[in-house]
Order: C-alpha cells, then structure tokens, then sequence
C-alpha cells in the first residue's frame, strides 16, 4: 500500500506528542504560555509536541518540507529560559538525550515553506480548549502535488463515543488517500474503520466554542435549510473532522466571520481532517463548493469558509449558502 511508512511514522509521532500532551495538562503546567502577535496563545506543550513531530519526521523523511504552526523564536529569548526547562523536561521523557538547544533546533525544523512533498503540522490544535481542560488535537497531514496524501489526528480528551461522555478518552484517527480512515484508541487496541452518518441520522452539526472563529448565527441558518433542527455540539479543534468522520455528526461548518471578512485559514487547521472524512466517505469544500487549495501557501489563500459534511447534505448546505 503507498504511505505505509508514512503512515506508521506519522502515528507514531502523533502518539507520542498526544502523550506529552497529556502529560502537560494532568500535572497543571498549562499556565505556562507565551502570548504570540496576534493574541493567541502557546503553551510547553505546543512547542514539546511539535519538537517531538519535526525531530520524527527529520529523522525518517530528511528530504521533505516540514511547515508547522510554531518556531523557536521566543524559547530562545533569555527571559523565556524557564520556560525552555519545562518544554525540555518534557521532551526528555521521550527523547532522553533532547538540550534546551536540540529541542529549539527541532522545533524549527517546521519553518519551512511549501514544497511538491510536505508535511503540514499544528502540535495543538484547540490551545484554548487546552487550556480550559476542553478539546484539543494534535494534526499532522502529508501533502504531496497540493493533494493530501495521509492525516493523523490525536484527541487526548475526545471520548471514544461522543454521546458516552463517560467511556474511555483518547481517539487517534488516520487515513490514506484512496486506502479509507480508521480510528485507534490513543491507549491501545484495535483499529476501526470510520464511515460518515448516512442520510437520516445523527442529523446534528458541529461547530467552534470560539464565536470568533466563524459566524454562528448564519452556521445555525445555514444547518437548519439542511435539515438540522438539533442545537450545535461546540467543541475545540479538528477533533470536530473526527466526530463527522465516525458518524456523529452530519456537518461542521466555519463561515467566516463579519468581523474578519479578510481572514484566510491556516493550512495545519485543515489538512489532517479534510483527508480523515474525505476517506470516510464524506465531503470537504469552502462555502463556494470549492476544494481545499493545499498548494497556495500556508494560508488558505483561495478558500472562505469550511464546509464538512457526510456528502449527503453537501450540496444543500452549498444552495443554502448561495442564497444566504
């Protein structure tokens, strides 16, 4: 099968970051973040997972283009050195031989710019849900010729069953183009192959916690002329291509917002979760109808909006849309 050693290392990779990720929010040093330029937030665990990520994927793909959401920038600053010890130790756990310098060398193998084969990582996806102790994920995607080629994604908090909130947490998703997605417990176990909701069921959608990243009154609009009557399920990250993926929900929607008309999503927010339902027998598209443009930039320069669906609905949503 093409991409299984992609694969296998991209899951690998995840996992482990998914790991320290947990480990970083269980022993309650999240509050240790930096504020970047545009009031967001990143935290030892966003730099440990993509340390973790990059060092990976050098070690085994030397040739290909890593393009990440995080650099290095600020660990290297004096005043940040406490924080570098933290992101340190944690990346000593897995890696015993990581410095303060090898893990800021590792973290910056992710600056890279787009090529014909890249990967595109974000170490957590969802820093605020995070950070309240709510969704996040970690999401590495492989592109090859703008298409994506492979996705993992890791949910250290998502239950397994969405409506057992209850059951066992920690779902690890991955897919290969043209060889269909599956689920693995982050724990151990059994792979399971994911199919999106047919027509008719789990006729409910999913959305952003953050009003900011989408418009919910025309979302809620826009699921209802689709047939949705059920309130959103609000959570963090691309845990929320997860849920769609294994048939919990019919929609996720991210329409631009009117206050930032302008804004163009990042790549990394994206890539891993489009290919997790596109395998899974869903559809992905702007709100135009349009794909996903994986080859423009790290921006998402020729895309407005994010429509997710189980196919079913896709051009009813893309209809209701055109006459909102």
């Amino acid at each position: 099968m093409p991409y299984t050693r992609e694969k296998q290392v991209a899951l690998e990779a995840v996992k482990r970051a998914a790991e320290l990720c947990a480990a970083v929010r269980a022993e309650m040093v999240g509050s240790s973040f930096v504020q970047k330029g545009d009031n967001s937030p990143v935290t030892i665990a966003d730099w440990g997972a993509q340390a973790l990520v990059c060092h990976a994927l050098a070690d085994a793909f030397p040739e290909d283009a890593i393009v990440a959401e995080e650099d290095a920038a600020a660990l290297r600053a004096p005043a940040n050195a406490a924080i570098l010890e933290q992101v340190t130790h944690y990346v000593q756990r897995l890696e015993p031989t990581a410095t303060p310098q090898t893990v800021c060398d590792w973290i910056d193998v992710g600056g890279k710019t787009l090529a014909q084969r890249y990967w595109t990582l974000d170490p957590i996806d969802g820093t605020k849900g995070f950070l309240r102790n709510d969704q996040y994920a970690v999401a590495l995607a492989l592109v090859v010729d703008g298409e994506v080629k492979v996705g993992v994604l890791g949910c250290p908090a998502l239950p397994l069953q969405l409506d057992e909130p209850a059951a066992k947490s920690g779902a690890l998703f991955v897919a290969v183009r043209g060889a269909g997605a599956e689920m693995l417990p982050l724990a151990g176990g059994a792979a399971v192959p994911l199919q999106v909701a047919t027509a008719g069921n789990n006729v409910r959608f999913v959305e952003s916690v953050e009003s900011g990243h989408g418009n919910q009154e025309l979302q809620q609009r826009i699921a209802q002329a689709a047939g949705i009557t059920q309130p959103s399920v609000r959570m963090d990250s691309q845990a929320k291509y997860g849920v769609v993926a294994r048939g919990e929900a019919a929609l996720y929607l991210r329409l631009t917002s009117p206050k930032t008309p302008d804004y163009r999503e990042n790549i990394w927010d994206h890539a891993a979760g489009t290919i997790i339902v596109e395998e899974a027998g869903g559809r992905v598209t702007d709100m135009y109808g349009k794909p996903l443009d994986f080859a423009a930039g790290a921006k998402l320069q020729d895309n407005r909006g994010i429509v997710v669906s189980n196919g079913a609905i896709h051009a009813a949503v893309i209809e209701a849309l055109s006459q909102a």
